[in-house]
Order: C-alpha cells, then structure tokens, then sequence
C-alpha cells in the first residue's frame, strides 16, 4: 500500500564523502562500459541491471555488502503502534530523510512511504523471480545455462501490471543475508507484531526498466523492477514475512541512478496504488 509519495529533492552528500554510491566500476576495455555498481565505501556491494536496458533486471551481492546502515539499535528503531496519534504513522519521517539522506551522493531523490508485506525468496526455489518471470522472458544464461543468480535471498513485496507490454515488480534486498539476523532479535519483533506493534524500516531505491532484444521468448514484456536496497530494517523484514505481518518502509527513490527517466517516474506512483496482481503470461 502507498502511504505517501513525496516531492523530488536534492539530497546527499559529495561523491567523495558519500558512504553509498551508484557507479561505473572500472572499464575492462575502452570501448565497452563497466559494470553497473552499487557501492559501500568505495568497494562494489551489488552488481545493477547492464545499461543498455535489454539485459535482465539483475540485483547481485558482491563481496562489498557486509555491513547495514542502522544508526542506532534495532531495540530503539522507529515503530509505528496502533495506540500513536492518529495520522502520525502515515507520514513521512523527515529525521529519518536528512538522516539516511546523508549516506547518499548528492542526486534528485523521491521519499516514499511503503506498507509492505514481505514475502522471503530463496534464489532457486518456489517464487524466484529470477528462475520463473525473468526465464521465461530472456531464457537461462547463454554462457551459464542457468538463470541468473542474486548471491542472497530477498524479499518480494509487490507486483502489478503497468500495461499490455509490461509488468511492475517490487524487491526489497538486505545489505546483508538474513542468516546473519540475530535470532533472538528476529524472534522479539515476531512477538511485537503479534501485539499489533508495525515496525519501521529505510532503503534507498532504484527503478530499473528492462525489456529484451527481439528474437527472446515468446512472453516478451518491459520489466520494471523497483528495487529497495535495505539500510535499516533487516531484523524486522525477517520478523515480518515470519509472522505474515506489514511493516512501513521509507523509501529513498535516486531517480539519478536507475535505468529509467521522467516518464517512468510519472507513472510510479499511480502503478504502487494500484490492486496487486501476478502477470498472466502472453498467448500470442
């Protein structure tokens, strides 16, 4: 559910001094561009979608993810009770902007503020976006044979389609994997949230849009893949998608940093109030 969309800002901090960047990593020929990077302190933490749009949507772990961003205990991280003032949970924190905004290169950034209900997803296995929707559009690896491959579990939170020749997808991805989750910690947030406690957790976004040459599989749509890379919150996405229970997720959107422009932005918010529904693959 969308709670708030906010209006575009600038935020951030000098390339230089930023702790997180979107990038290029270093060409290996001069004619042929580097990977698309998401980097932590200057080491690459994912791998992004390729940059010229027909390859497929793509969030890979690298070694550089080792590390969350919370900035301070999770005991003592934002939560939003039912008994709060009315209207205060359905607001966008502006602490919590200038705050998670000061890890960012300077860019053009959307706030956004998510209900979600995180679904966890094992690489390989029953709901892989990876081995289902993303094979059944560009087929398997042609040097792998396999699909691609995330190198961490994530969780789904949202689907719906944009239009007859494209489908919304919706990703949250933890800077590290859930089983380096405290259990106990996990296990309290599960035990909130059967007291009617709806933690809070921060990400900064991207919008990738991808659609494949010609001559792929028969269901040939554009994927647009919004992705939340996970800042603060790991303990309690666990928890939530343990105990099938929402959690509000404050989304920094780099509308500088994503395969996507203007015209996509527009659409966003409209497409995230719309009923979720899987994709019914094409006929034709």
């Amino acid at each position: 559910m969308l709670i708030e969309w906010g209006e575009p800002r600038r935020l951030g901090v000098p390339e230089s001094t930023a702790r997180l960047d979107f990038t290029e990593e270093r060409r290996e020929a001069e004619n042929w561009p580097g990977r698309r990077v998401l980097t932590v302190d200057g080491d690459p933490a994912f791998e992004l979608s390729f940059w010229c749009g027909t390859c497929p949507l793509l969030f890979r772990r690298l070694d550089g993810s080792r590390q969350t961003f919370s900035t301070e205990s999770e005991r003592e991280s934002p939560t939003v009770a039912p008994a709060a003032p009315a209207g205060t949970e359905d607001r966008i924190d502006e602490d919590l902007v200038d705050r998670f905004g000061a890890l960012l290169p300077e860019g053009t950034y959307v706030p956004v503020l998510l209900s979600v209900e995180p679904r966890l997803v094992v690489p390989g296995r029953e709901g892989d976006y990876f081995s289902d929707e993303q094979v059944a559009t560009w087929g398997v690896d042609r040097f792998w044979g396999l699909p691609q491959y995330p190198h961490t579990p994530y969780y789904r939170t949202f689907e719906t389609p944009v239009d007859a020749s494209g489908h919304f997808y919706e990703f949250v991805v933890p800077m590290v994997p859930p089983p380096w989750n405290e259990r106990e910690r996990v296990e309290q947030y599960v035990e909130r949230m059967g007291r009617g406690t709806v933690p809070a957790a921060v990400a900064v976004s991207t919008l990738d849009v991808c659609e494949p040459a010609s001559g792929s599989p028969a269901d040939h749509y554009r994927h647009w893949g919004l992705t939340h890379f996970l800042l603060d919150g790991h303990h309690r996405l666990e928890a939530a998608a343990t105990a099938g229970r929402p959690v509000r997720l404050l989304s920094l959107l780099a509308l500088d940093a994503g395969l996507s422009g203007p015209e996509e932005h527009a659409r966003l918010p409209g497409l995230r109030t719309r009923p979720r529904a899987d994709r019914v693959p094409s006929t034709d």
